[in-house]
């Protein structure tokens, strides 16, 4: 047996111990005696002389040097798998102090990042699981609603950010107190599948635009600036195509110079045939001209017309007027106009008059929904009628590849006059500062762009706070401004070789076509500047789902009192 075996061996080196320390002859009795069939105490006694033999001859044993090998070298794998002294639950007196703290606090924060992570993980799996079985509900069943590109989308998102927040609950273990790159890093990844471009409509509600032989209308724009103008040129365009007429675009000495913003003979193209003419293209073969019919469309006051403006057409431009008369008269006692429908407006203002005028459109809720649908409401082969002229649309294009790129956000950041027209409005659209740049750092993180574009009227100061709070991931997010012509940058020579650059209107159209290429826009509620760049940018198709007002759907978190 294994036993017996191991004893006798045992045996054997006792045996070969005895002569080394003893010379005495052993006894005939001991000689004689059998060997022992077990193992027993007492019949190794006769064979040990005295007990400090029988100890000296046990510690040099092979065995015993074994053992006190082994036990010192177990105790230290068993200390260091129980992570030290204080895994033990030893008594303080007995821990080591110089590893107890940090090591408690490394461990807990594992164990709260790895629980954080396992409770991601299995949202992440409901979620997955959810999107699966209505995408199977969808195929097997007939009667199912089909799931949309954009709910799919909007799905796979979540669960890529649920992705991210995994990553950083991982990673938030290791974090040192001064940040993580790679954690700083973890948005650079995520899809701008939330910000993506608005689909076109499929279909556009449209009217011809086909005028008969020698009948005008003149358009007459006066409020505000070049936006506004622009819109009201707009409704004209509508109103003559409702009426059957080619339009005639005001004079540069009585209003802006369109022709140097907008391409005049790009509309006729578009439209197929002869719509729209300028007022000294018009004049050309006409030695006198006169409005023969003016009918309001606003009625108070009369077209939007003061003494000054009607002055200015008779001496300027040398047209005589005719009777001056308020297709809705009833609508001076009201505060706001009413809006009108094709129905109300075509017999009011249908006339075989050869030249025709109506007044200023701008504040005409003339079918709202019908012009200002992507494209507009007239027939054409083009993305929209009203833009600007190519040279501004090159000149924006060439700025963008030099300073911006293609994934940016433009910022119209209306601050001039705008405290005052703001604060007496119901609900107040002037942002402080701080305000406003935790509004666009939402933006930022939806857009998940690398620049903004400023387009603003705002002082230094104003800008310069607005940079220094508009910060993510620990990164300044840069405002790049428009800046002043330099000879050695080429990218608005085509304006200055053509004798365009250093208009202000020019720059103004400039800064609408940058704001309108971007990925992104935030513009300012109340502005009409804001409204043109939404045009612009529903009619060739660039808005965004992101794109809003700045801080829409907030108040400002602080109004001052009225003066």
């Amino acid at each position: 047996m294994d036993r017996d075996r191991s004893v006798s061996d045992e045996d054997d080196d006792l045996e070969t111990l005895v002569p080394q320390n003893h010379t005495k002859p052993p006894s005939p009795t001991s000689r004689s005696r059998p060997p022992p069939s077990s193992f027993s105490v007492a019949a190794l006694r006769p064979a040990l002389p005295s007990a400090a033999a029988s100890l000296g001859r046990a510690l040099w044993s092979r065995r015993y040097q074994l053992l006190c090998i082994s036990l010192p070298l177990l105790f230290l794998i068993l200390f260091v798998s129980l992570r030290g002294a204080s895994s033990l639950r030893l008594p303080a007196s007995l821990r080591l102090p110089s590893a107890a703290p940090a090591a408690d606090a490394a461990a807990s924060r594992m164990r709260e990042a790895e629980l954080h992570a396992l409770y991601l993980l299995r949202s992440q799996r409901t979620g997955l699981l959810s999107l699966f079985n209505r995408t199977a509900a969808a195929n097997g069943s007939a009667s199912s609603s089909p799931v949309s590109l954009s709910d799919l989308q909007s799905a796979l998102l979540s669960q890529i950010k649920i992705n991210r927040e995994i990553q950083a609950a991982l990673l938030s273990a290791h974090r040192s107190g001064a940040g993580n790159a790679t954690e700083d890093g973890l948005d650079l990844d995520v899809p701008v599948a939330g910000c993506r471009r608005k689909e076109l409509p499929a279909n556009r509600r449209t009217i011809e635009w086909n005028p008969r032989k020698d009948r005008f209308l003149l358009a007459i724009c006066l409020s505000g600036q070049m936006s506004n103008h622009l819109i009201c040129l707009e409704k004209h365009m509508f109103m003559a195509a409702l009426l059957g007429r080619t339009l005639v675009v005001p004079s540069h000495k009585v209003d802006y110079q369109y022709d140097q913003v907008l391409d005049i003979d790009r509309i006729n193209d578009c439209i197929g045939r002869k719509v729209v003419m300028s007022y000294e293209e018009f004049t050309e073969k006409r030695k006198k001209v006169s409005i023969d019919q003016f009918i309001c469309y606003a009625a108070s006051p009369p077209c939007f017309l003061d003494e000054e403006h009607i002055k200015r057409l008779k001496e300027r431009l040398g047209i005589s007027l005719g009777k001056i008369e308020a297709a809705w008269p009833e609508d001076a006692k009201l505060k706001e106009p009413k809006k009108r429908y094709v129905g109300d407006i075509t017999p009011k203002f249908t006339t075989d008059a050869e030249v025709l005028a109506i007044g200023d459109m701008f504040y005409a809720d003339v079918e709202d929904e019908w012009v200002n649908q992507p494209g507009g409401p007239l027939a054409h082969k083009c993305k929209t009628l009203i833009q600007p002229s190519r040279l501004i649309v090159l000149t924006a294009q060439r700025f963008v590849q030099t300073f911006l790129g293609g994934n940016y956000i433009a910022l119209h950041f209306r601050r001039h006059g705008f405290l005052k027209f703001c604060n007496v409005k119901k609900e107040s659209c002037f942002f402080p500062i701080p305000q406003a740049a935790e509004c666009i750092l939402r933006i930022v993180e939806k857009a998940n762009a690398p620049v903004i574009y400023l387009s603003t009227d705002a002082a230094d100061s104003e800008t310069n706070l607005l940079q220094s709070l508009v910060v993510f991931n620990d990164r300044q997010v840069p405002l790049v401004k428009r800046p002043e012509h330099h000879n050695s940058e080429k990218w608005d020579a085509l304006l200055f070789r053509n004798h365009m650059g250093g208009d202000n209107q020019v720059e103004a159209m400039l800064d609408k076509t940058i704001c309108a290429l971007s990925n992104v826009f935030i513009g300012s509620s109340g502005s009409t500047f804001t409204e043109d760049i939404f045009r612009l940018r529903r009619g060739w198709g660039s808005a965004s789902h992101c794109d809003e007002y700045l801080c829409q759907g907030e108040l400002p978190n602080y109004i001052a009192e009225q003066d």
